[in-house]
């Protein structure tokens, strides 16, 4: 062993001191394997240097290709244990990857488990156990546990329509159980995940992580299905719901810390054909609260915003679908606002954030407080500014109106597609449209895009920019950019999100218009022609500036021209063809 601490001195990948210390681990009786990783070298570059001193293959597994149906040939139990990968090697020869190649005890099990002869190879711990989680499934370990303890205790297989519910509470109960349920969890927080999506089919259940808005499909074992009811009952019991009811939606809340970190957990089941679905959605009540400056609006945007927020009174509502973002800019506006002077009340389903010096009320639907009940008590609580969560009904809408009259800033969102049907939607709503030209101060549409991964971003080469700058022009920046796919981003080229913006001011001539019910595309027309930019062209800004691409632009925006034009456009188009 010191023979290699020599060497590891002469090329330089340690000092003399550092050797010494781990001279001083191996004459201790320290294991090698622990001895060599105190020396603060990088385990890439200290397995490289020992593979190539003990003769061993170093092993690049991002570049490795199997199949599930190879793996599933060996024990996933001593895999798992002894953290050991099987891969194909050249001429039909087995490679067993392994981290430690001073301990031959795994490789050792490995043979006499399945008969086979093996050569060592090495690779870093972490690239090994992210090769068995992708190609085993998430806590693989623990469901060959599953397998087992079912075996032991005579629920083999669990129906999904058993009515024996002791039975099924007992499984729920179970240790295996109990440890693959919070895997799930586990990993889909350090996927930075916001919803798990557990969905029955007819011969599989599958698992689904929305990562930056979009679903990616967790890796799990086949014989997961079997466990289906088991699991579905642990999440009922965590959250309190009904484990006997099966036949209805049920929604609930449980409440997690991970790594020190609150998460609070809806949780939503519904029957569907082939058993209970589940969607958990995931609130990191740990989130460091972004500023206004950090949300991605452009300096016009911002100004706006600023000025906007200095109004005594008036409404402010934030649109979009659900999970673009608009609590976080809420909270923002909040913060940007939040003083010894102003008192401000807020009322939301659910807290998302904690803010200190605000006065948060919870909903709560089985005692009675909704979002128009709590408006009308905050309302005698002489506050300066108030944040509605939601506006979902008329009611709500009238007394959120009300408020803004009477001298309060009011801060809501609203579910509309763009900024100028925010209007048109109030209406409909059955708001008087005087009521609503008065009152409103500005309406902010937001989507959340992706950003290019920086880990692996890459200039996009001339013939997949090709088609793009025909049908775009001059609208593309001279370079555009994607993400090739890495460890970072798991393969997607994407690493986190940034908003992009529709800000509508509404001006006295807008008001006018909202006076004569003029519809939402008028309204487009005539604040675009005052400074309002698309959410399609905000999100070409966020291109120019290198943040995003084309296709993610795309995927989360609508085309105007065409929604100005309508079909007529494309039969002419047809004609022309």
């Amino acid at each position: 062993m010191n023979v290699l601490v020599n060497r590891m001195v002469d090329q330089g990948l340690i000092d003399e001191s550092v050797a010494r210390g781990i001279s001083g681990l191996l004459a201790g009786g320290e294991p090698p394997s622990r001895a060599f990783t105190t020396c603060g070298v990088p385990d890439d570059t200290l397995l490289r240097f020992l593979a190539k001193e003990l003769g061993l293959m170093f092993v690049e597994l991002d570049h490795q290709e199997f199949s599930k149906e190879f793996l599933a040939q060996f024990p996933a139990r001593i895999l798992l244990d002894k953290h050991v990968l099987p891969v194909p090697g050249h001429d039909g020869e087995l490679l067993a990857v392994t981290s430690n190649p001073f301990d031959t005890s795994a490789i050792d099990e490995l043979r006499l488990g399945t008969g086979r002869d093996f050569q060592v190879a090495l690779a870093p711990l972490g690239e090994i156990d992210r090769c068995l989680k992708r190609y085993l499934g998430v806590g693989a370990d623990t469901v060959q546990s599953m397998i087992s303890e079912a075996g032991e205790n005579g629920f083999q297989v669990i129906d999904t329509e058993a009515d024996d519910d002791m039975d099924l509470t007992q499984a729920a109960e179970g240790a295996s159980i109990v440890r693959f349920v919070n895997q799930i969890l586990t990993e889909a927080i350090e996927s930075r995940a916001t919803d798990v999506h557990i969905e029955p089919f007819e011969e599989t259940l599958r698992v689904r992580y929305r990562i930056d808005g979009v679903l990616q499909e967790a890796s799990v074992a086949p014989e997961i299905k079997q466990f289906q009811a088991a699991i579905v009952s642990r999440l009922k019991i965590l959250a309190k719901l009904d484990i006997a009811e099966k036949r209805v939606p049920q929604d609930g809340r449980i409440k997690i810390i991970i790594a020190g970190r609150e998460i609070d957990v809806r949780v939503s089941v519904i029957p569907m054909l082939y058993g209970e679905a589940v969607v958990l959605r995931l609130l990191d009540r740990s989130s460091v609260l972004l500023g206004m400056d950090k949300l991605g609006m452009s300096e016009r945007d911002l100004g706006i915003m600023r000025i906007i927020l200095e109004r005594p009174h008036g409404i402010i509502l934030v649109t979009g679908p659900t999970g673009s973002g608009k609590t976080t800019s809420l909270y923002a506006a909040l913060a940007q606002i939040n003083d010894i002077q102003r008192k401000i009340i807020t009322i939301e389903d659910p807290i998302e954030y904690q803010l200190h010096g605000v006065n948060q009320i919870q909903v709560s639907r089985k005692a009675g407080l909704t979002f128009a009940s709590g408006l009308r008590s905050i309302l005698r609580h002489d506050p300066d500014v108030v944040l509605v969560g939601e506006i979902r009904d008329s009611e709500t809408a009238e007394i959120a109106i009300q408020a803004s009259l009477t001298g309060h800033l009011v801060f809501s969102t609203l579910h509309t597609n763009d900024a100028p049907s925010a209007l048109t939607r109030l209406v409909d709503m059955g708001i008087e449209p005087y009521l609503v030209a008065s009152s409103l101060e500005a309406v902010i549409a937001q989507r959340l895009v992706r950003t290019v991964c920086p880990e692996c971003r890459a200039e996009m080469s001339a013939s997949d920019a090709m088609p793009l700058r025909r049908r775009f022009g001059d609208q593309l920046p001279a370079m555009l950019y994607q993400g090739v796919g890495c460890r970072r981003c798991q393969g997607t080229g994407y690493r986190g999100r940034i908003g992009i913006f529709e800000m509508m001011l509404v001006t006295d001539e807008l008001r006018s218009l909202i006076l004569e019910n003029t519809s939402a595309p008028e309204l487009r027309k005539v604040a675009a022609r005052q400074g309002m930019k698309s959410l399609r062209d905000d999100g070409f800004r966020q291109l120019h500036l290198g943040r995003t691409t084309v296709q993610e632009i795309l995927r989360v925006t609508k085309d105007e021209m065409f929604e100005v034009n309508g079909l007529a456009g494309v039969e002419q188009t047809e004609k022309k063809r």
